[in-house]
């Protein structure tokens, strides 16, 4: 059964139903009201459910922040609240932060419903945290009316809803456990809001577990417990359980083969047009459209407005956008899809360095060149002289490279790529946001022999969550990949996994 929002929800309210029955049955004392009984458990296992799932991985939060307020620098710098834009980069720089607080935060606040705790607080605070929910998934879903260079704010030129105009594409309310589309989430948490109203209005009739000692031991003892738990998903190790595409055991070559055969089996059944001059839109299917083009030409002012597709029959991941090239931009996909043998991937989706440009002296030689006749008379022979060195002044740019990241490449990758070699193992590193200037120059520094390949971050950052991290492939197949901190020498990953 495929999963999805309505399942979640029908499993949470059944968990929920059973809990209220032993309640209102069992322990009466603690029972006052069956609905809000079941409110509270209903919403205390949901936020403690979407909240675990995103410990899981709390990087994947973090992106997903950062898509955020990457977005929202973009549509506050040319209004009237541009003060508040530079705000926005700042806040990246703490994501990871906001993520393991607002992951805590959601968990123990689902914890807290479920026993009844702090009743009055806890209503309020709900109500705020699904009220911010509710502002990022309806952003999320509005900009589906924006169209493509329109601002936001300019209510005016909002058009007709168009799911490719949103820029962040799904609110990560669940991570990477399943995707929602933002409409869906948005509908969602404007459902919460009927439990979140009803809380603060009636908390009163709230029910509780415990002694008050009891409840603040578990809420403290539960919050040092997630803080390991997030660090562990992220700071010393990947996560425990992968729920991306990219998972170990992937055959990515068979599935991104299927998905690009399912995306080109696609067809065109309609099509939507635009009169620019009276503003009219039609839809006209494929075969209408195509008898009728002298009618619906540019000539009189149409244009496609869009194109009205079948749906795909496999839908396509990320797996779809798999795409490694290097500095020249030649397309090298091939290496990790269709070589046969193992292949060590290093992957970091950003490159810590800061640029300096510093001022050199370049010498110039400039040469005369003579032919002259021997005395034998074999073949004349040409004779270079330097006629004159100029030197000139020329601008370049060097990195200052983070210690700790650099560190990390030369104890931990150096040794890798040089063991690799030796047993003719290929290793690659591919870098995010890089320019040819900034990998000459890492290699230059750090002395690794390999290839130097480039990435869409978000790429990166969806195969392995740490920088760098370290994938093993094999025939177009993830055998396995490790967190900086968790890597096993290369004579242990030899005798384990290399047969």
């Amino acid at each position: 059964m495929e999963l999805t929002l309505s399942t979640i929800m029908i499993g949470t309210g059944v968990v929920a139903l059973i809990l209220t029955l032993v309640t209102g049955f069992v322990f009466k004392k603690s029972h006052k009201s069956w609905a809000m009984t079941f409110a509270q458990y209903f919403t205390g296992v949901l936020f403690v459910f979407s909240g675990f799932v995103k410990a899981v991985d709390p990087l994947g939060t973090a992106y997903k922040m950062e898509q955020y307020f990457n977005e929202f620098y973009y549509t506050f710098q040319d209004t009237w609240f541009s003060f508040i834009a530079p705000m926005f980069p700042l806040l990246n720089d703490y994501s990871v932060f906001f993520s393991v607080f607002m992951i805590i935060f959601e968990i123990i606040l689902g914890m807290m419903l479920i026993m009844g705790m702090r009743s009055k607080l806890t209503s309020w605070l709900f109500l705020l945290l699904v009220g911010f929910f509710t502002f990022l998934t309806g952003f999320t879903f509005l900009t589906g009316y924006v169209p493509e260079g329109v601002n936001f704010f300019s209510f005016g030129s909002w058009g007709e809803y168009k799911p490719s105009n949103m820029k962040v594409t799904d609110c990560g309310c669940f991570g990477d456990f399943i995707k929602l589309d933002p409409k869906i989430s948005f509908y969602k948490d404007l459902f919460l809001l009927i439990p979140a109203f009803f809380f603060v209005f009636k908390h009163e009739d709230m029910h509780q577990w415990f002694t008050k000692n009891i409840r603040y031991a578990i809420i403290g003892v539960s919050t040092i417990g997630l803080i390991l738990y997030c660090w562990s998903n992220y700071k010393w190790d990947i996560p425990h359980a992968d729920f991306r595409p990219f998972k170990i055991g992937t055959d990515v070559a068979s599935i991104k083969e299927k998905e690009q055969d399912a995306q080109a089996d696609v067809q065109v059944v309609a099509w939507k047009l635009k009169n620019a001059e009276t503003g009219k839109v039609v839809e006209l299917p494929t075969d209408q459209y195509f008898a009728a083009l002298s009618t619906y030409s540019k000539e009189n002012g149409w244009s496609v407005d869009e194109q009205i597709k079948t749906e795909p029959k496999i839908k396509p991941t990320k797996i779809s956008d798999f795409d490694i090239k290097d500095f020249e931009e030649n397309e090298v996909t091939y290496e990790y899809l269709e070589s046969e043998g193992y292949h060590f991937m290093i992957v970091s989706h950003k490159m810590y360095g800061e640029p300096k440009s510093k001022t050199i002296t370049v010498q110039d030689t400039t040469y005369l060149v003579d032919t002259i006749l021997t005395v034998d008379n074999t073949a004349p022979q040409i004779v270079k002289s330097i006629d004159e060195i100029t030197s000139r002044q020329e601008e370049v740019v060097e990195y200052t490279w983070d210690s700790d990241w650099m560190s990390d490449f030369k104890g931990i990758v150096k040794p890798l790529a040089e063991s690799a070699k030796k047993d003719g193992i290929n290793t690659s590193i591919v870098f995010g946001g890089a320019t040819t200037g900034m990998a000459v120059d890492f290699a230059t520094k750090a002395e690794i022999k390999s290839a130097y390949y480039q990435a869409d971050d978000i790429l990166l950052k969806t195969i392995v969550r740490s920088n760098p991290g370290i994938v093993l492939w094999k025939d177009g197949k993830i055998i396995s990949k490790w967190h900086k901190n968790k890597m096993p020498t290369y004579e242990e990953i030899k005798s384990e996994l290399l047969n």
